[in-house]
């Protein structure tokens, strides 16, 4: 059996990590380079980096971001944020990056996804999905959840699929910062739908949650912020916990 996979998420704002609730009130959680060093020393099985304001201006900084990433970890790592083009792919995989994340221009231009993956592979490119339960019905938002779509999640997700995408990292806008629990219904059929990996972002709170995730939700991998970069959870003491609830981890 594969083994589930820990994931600390860093949202990059300004050459810094942030963190918020629900996508809003973001405060500083310290150097992102310092923070991978740390996650990769502690048992982290990938690092994800979102630049969340990403824009032309600060593209520099993200690839500078990277090379000092690279030179620092030995686990892989992906990168997001304002990614459009296989040009722009292609200068963060040679500046060190294993795999990159695209979420809004994926959906705006979906022949990007099949481009990404003819020239570098599947297993470099992750789809994010960013989605808001609305009356039942799960619809994908874009530019860091702020703009609504009428794409619905599990038509998205099987597209992206279809499209050669390796993973799909779907995080729930209604349980992201919350602390109360992944969105594990939503992952369970998404799991049954599609055949790649799907990482399960927004709502850790505590170790049980990604217990919860791992069985119930049916996850490959989970992610979170917050809970990592403020010491609340030490990925040691989760991963000898999921141990010990026999859920498959690297240790």
């Amino acid at each position: 059996m594969l083994t589930k996979r820990i994931v600390p998420c860093l949202d990059i704002k300004n050459g810094r990590t942030v963190k918020g609730v629900n996508f809003i009130n973001l405060i500083d959680a310290g150097d992102p380079v310092v923070l991978a060093k740390q996650y990769a020393d502690l048992g982290a099985d990938e690092l994800v980096f979102l630049d969340i304001a990403a824009t032309l201006e600060n593209r520099g900084t993200t690839l500078d971001m990277v090379l000092k990433v690279a030179e620092q970890v030995n686990i892989p790592f992906t990168v997001g944020g304002g990614i459009s083009s296989v040009e722009h792919v292609d200068k963060l995989l040679k500046c060190g990056a294993d795999k990159v994340s695209i979420n809004s221009s994926a959906v705006k231009r979906p022949e990007l996804i099949n481009e990404l993956v003819d020239k570098f592979g599947s297993q470099c490119v992750v789809v994010a999905i960013d989605a808001k339960q609305i009356e039942g019905e799960w619809f994908v938002h874009l530019a860091g959840g702020t703009i609504p779509t009428e794409i619905k999640l599990f038509d998205w997700a099987k597209e992206v699929e279809e499209r050669g995408a390796g993973e799909i990292l779907f995080t729930s806008m209604n349980h992201d910062g919350t602390k109360g629990g992944f969105a594990n219904e939503a992952l369970a059929y998404l799991s049954n739908l599609v055949n790649i990996p799907i990482i399960a972002s927004g709502g850790a709170g505590t170790i049980q949650h990604f217990a919860d995730t791992f069985v119930d939700g049916k996850s490959d991998a989970a992610l979170a912020a917050s809970v990592f970069h403020f010491g609340e959870i030490p990925i040691l003491e989760l991963k000898e916990e999921l141990k010990r609830q026999n859920i498959p981890v690297r240790i």
